[in-house]
This record gives structure tokens, C-alpha cells and sequence, in this order.
């Protein structure tokens, strides 16, 4: 007996061991792949300073700024680690390759977000941007630790008007357990801030992915060569061409006052015409199959994508009026192996992936779409380091919002795991509801709006180049007829 007891403690210790490992490794391939994109964005003449001092506080600021970008990434990936999880363990039950792929491991994993997603926004963003904007206490010695002194304290101070915050509304909303849970920091305040915050996220989910959505065929249609009909390439092309001569010959011919009073237009207008030149080239360079196939794959992509989130969320709606068990809800063990979270098998499993992710990014498109948000839109090479911050802090409230957003959406039927399954509004069945009518509805005008205008867009554009093309050809049949000698 005592025997099985200390295999199944070195068990136990083995895999506690591998599942650290898994995640630390996950960890690291993430870190390293957001410092490459933050390392791409940042400015560099705040790291490149003769000043050491803010040399290393900005790569202080820089790391924390990775640690928390990497961990957004990770709760984007949640989900769909989840899922494809369970359905490799479906298909491949018995295989010793993938014992290591437990509900353990999933389970510690979104136990880790969860916590990095809290020590993120309530710690460590703070102290980035504080520690950025500190210079020391006055009278005290000059250098880093003297920032972490006054950056520490304006910590403490940030930390104890929001624990006051929380514990006011707290009190309103719960007064019987309010006061009972004054000194309950780690079970109560921490996760009554995130559900506070991932319903804050919720809500910017809710107003930035159907207009993001919207949005992604514009984005689309501007990185691939759209089909234009009844346009000729070659003929526009010299046109661009004979424009952006002529300009450039009256900005480098600058004689009268004229030209100088007029010089910015004429070479915004250049600009212009060499913009539309440059697109024309890209036309004439694509082929055949990129020009003319290419763009209406994409677009219908897109929309069959937009319209399987409408549907499911319609069919959701009708499944939170008859089935109790839709609402989103958490659980402590997720049995993972035994059923698909999709009625049609591997395959819905996949398609629940593909529409996750791309409702994430159409909700960072529509984020950085919106007027409120667009200046926050990173730069390359040109990002200062408190812009970096912000976009942070803001990709972190999106990506832990997502694993809620989706299943309050009934996109997946794989519950939340871990802290992610505690907020008080999960089970609201109003809160619910009416979310899902709204986004239904919202998503519903945005598509309609976008496609309608872009047909009507198309066509206005493509009967004018008709019109154009039949009144030049009218032109060069009347000259053709033009008498040209005494002889006609």
C-alpha cells in the first residue's frame, strides 16, 4: 500500500512537473513573439538616449509591457487551445503521444491567465507608466531606485482608492457580505475587480467587433488588387503617368508668384497622383487569377464568416428561451475526451476556432477604427513608450473579455474554466439575453449597411467608366472624320 502511494505521488509530481514546463514554454515563444512586434512599433530615440537613467527605465517599462502583450495573446488562445484540445484527444484516445494533453494542464493554463491577466492591469501596467513618469522624490538621491520609491508609493496610493472603490460598490451591491469580506483580498476584491473589468471588456467587445467586422472588408479590399471592369489598366496608367509628369515639371519650374503661392497644393496633388500611379502598377503586375479571383474569395470569406456569427448567435437566442443549460456558466473540471463541444463533430469544432479568432480581430479592427480610439493606432518605428502602454492595457481588457464574449454568444459550448466562470452577470438571464439580441442586431446593420454601399459604390463607379470610355470612343470616331487635307 505504502508502495502505490509513492508511485502515485511521483505521478503526480511528473506531471505537475511537464505541465510547468508545457506552459513555461508557451510562455516564452509568446514573450519572444511580442517583443519582435513591440520591438517593431517602439520608438527608438527613447531607448537610444545619452541619458542611462531613462535608457532603463523605458526597457524596464518595455519588458512589462511584453509580459503583459504576451499574455493577451495567451488568452486569445484560450479557447482554441481548449477546443482543438479535446478534439485531438477524441480522435486520437489511446495514443501515448498525447497523454500529456489533459484536463490538468488546460485547467492550470486559464488559472494562469487569469492571474497574469490580474497582476497585469491592477500591478504591473501601472508601474510602467508610473515608473516612466517618476523622477524621484525631492531632496532624495538621483537614480533608478529612487524611482521605484516614488513609483511604489504611487502604487499604493492607486491600490487603495480603487480596494475603496470596490468595497463601496460592493457594499451597495451586496451589503450583507460586503463588510464580512473587507480583509478578503485574494478571494474576493481581486476577482470582483476582474469581473468588473472583463464586463467593461465585454461591452467594448460588444461595440467594437460589429463594426470591426464591417470594417475588415474595406481593410481587406485595400491589401488585395480589386477586379474593376470595363476599365482599361494600360490607358489609365499612362494617364497617371502624363499627370504626375506635368506636375513635376511646374514644381521644379517655379518661376512665378503663382506657382509659389500654390506650391503645397500641387504637391499634395503630386503625391496623389503618385499614390494612384504606384496602385495602377500593382494592378498591371498582378495575375489574372490574383486580379480577378482573389478579391471575391476574400470577400465572400468574410461575409460567410459574418453570417455563421449572426446565425449562431440567433440560434443561441432561441436556445436561451427553451434550454436553461445555454447560459454561459463555469466548471471546475473540464473531462476533456469525452464529447466534441460541436454537434458536427471536428469539423464545427474547427469552425468555432476560426470564427473566435476572427472575431478577435475584428474587434481589434473596429477598436482601432473607432474615433475614440484611432489615435492610439501603433506607428512603426514611431510609438512612444506611453502609447505602447495604453495599447497594452487595451489588447489585455480585449483578449480576457474574449473566452466570456464568445460563450456569452454561444459561439462555443465549451464552459469557462477557472475564475473566468465566476462573475455574478453570467447568470443573469437578462443580461444575457439582451446582449445577444444586440449584437445580433448591431452585427445584422453594420453587414447590411457595408455590403449595400460597396454594390452601390461599384456600380456607380463602374457605369461612369462606361459612360467615359463610350464618350471617348465617340470623340475619336468624330475626329477620325475630321477633313485633314485639300485632297478629302
Amino acid at each position: 500500500m505504502e508502495t502505490d502511494d509513492v508511485s502515485l505521488r511521483e505521478q503526480l509530481f511528473h506531471d505537475r512537473v511537464r505541465e510547468i514546463l508545457i506552459c513555461v514554454q508557451l510562455f516564452v515563444c509568446l514573450y519572444i513573439l511580442s517583443y519582435l512586434i513591440l520591438t517593431h512599433f517602439k520608438k527608438n530615440a527613447e531607448f537610444v538616449t545619452d541619458d542611462i537613467e531613462d535608457a532603463t527605465v523605458n526597457k524596464i517599462a518595455l519588458w512589462l509591457c511584453t509580459f503583459t502583450l504576451s499574455v493577451a495573446v495567451c488568452a486569445v488562445l484560450l479557447l482554441p487551445i481548449s477546443i482543438l484540445s479535446n478534439e485531438v484527444l477524441l480522435t486520437f484516445p489511446h495514443s501515448y503521444y498525447v497523454q500529456w494533453l489533459n484536463g490538468s494542464l488546460i485547467h492550470g493554463l486559464w488559472n494562469l491567465v487569469f492571474l497574469f491577466s490580474n497582476l497585469s492591469l491592477v500591478f504591473l501596467m501601472p508601474f510602467a507608466y508610473f515608473f516612466t513618469e517618476s523622477e524621484g522624490f525631492t531632496g532624495s538621491k538621483k537614480g533608478v531606485m529612487a524611482r521605484v520609491y516614488e513609483t511604489a508609493v504611487m502604487l499604493l496610493l492607486l491600490t487603495l482608492l480603487v480596494l475603496g472603490i470596490v468595497w463601496v460598490a460592493s457594499a451597495l451591491l451586496h451589503d450583507n457580505t460586503a463588510r464580512e469580506s473587507l480583509y478578503d483580498l485574494w478571494e474576493y476584491y481581486l476577482p470582483y475587480l476582474y469581473s468588473c473589468i472583463s464586463l467593461f471588456g465585454v461591452l467594448l467587445l460588444l461595440l467594437c467587433t460589429p463594426f470591426g467586422m464591417s470594417r475588415m472588408f474595406s481593410v481587406t479590399g485595400s491589401l488585395l488588387v480589386k477586379p474593376r471592369l470595363l476599365e482599361n489598366v494600360e490607358e489609365t496608367m499612362n494617364c497617371a503617368l502624363f499627370e504626375e509628369a506635368s506636375l513635376s515639371r511646374k514644381i521644379n519650374s517655379n518661376t512665378s508668384c503663382w506657382l509659389s503661392l500654390n506650391m503645397e497644393a500641387m504637391k499634395r496633388q503630386f503625391v496623389s497622383v503618385q499614390s494612384k500611379r504606384m496602385a495602377l502598377e500593382t494592378r498591371k503586375k498582378a495575375s489574372p487569377w490574383q486580379r480577378n479571383l482573389g478579391y471575391p474569395l476574400a470577400m465572400l470569406l468574410l461575409l460567410a464568416l459574418t453570417v455563421v456569427c449572426v446565425l449562431m448567435v440567433c440560434f443561441h437566442v432561441l436556445e436561451l428561451l427553451i434550454d436553461e443549460s445555454a447560459m454561459p456558466r463555469g466548471m471546475e473540471d473540464p473531462h476533456l475526451g469525452l464529447a466534441s463541444f460541436s454537434m458536427f463533430g471536428s469539423l464545427g469544432a474547427a469552425v468555432q476556432v476560426v470564427l473566435i479568432l476572427y472575431l478577435m480581430v475584428s474587434s481589434v479592427v473596429g477598436f482601432y477604427s473607432s474615433p475614440l480610439f484611432c489615435s492610439l493606432l501603433p506607428r512603426t518605428q514611431d510609438t512612444t513608450l506611453t502609447q505602447i502602454i495604453v495599447n497594452c492595457v487595451s489588447l489585455l481588457v480585449l483578449s480576457s473579455a474574449l473566452p466570456v464574449f464568445s460563450r456569452t454568444l454561444g459561439i462555443t459550448r465549451f464552459d469557462l474554466l477557472g475564475d473566468f466562470g465566476r462573475y455574478n452577470w453570467l447568470g443573469n438571464f437578462h443580461i444575457v439575453f439582451l446582449y445577444n439580441m444586440l449584437f445580433a442586431g448591431l452585427t445584422s446593420a453594420c453587414l447590411i449597411n457595408t455590403v449595400t454601399w460597396a454594390v452601390q459604390r461599384e456600380l456607380i463607379r463602374a457605369f461612369g467608366q462606361f459612360n467615359n470610355s463610350v464618350f471617348r470612343s465617340c470623340l475619336i470616331a468624330k475626329g477620325s472624320r475630321i477633313p485633314l487635307g485639300p485632297e478629302d
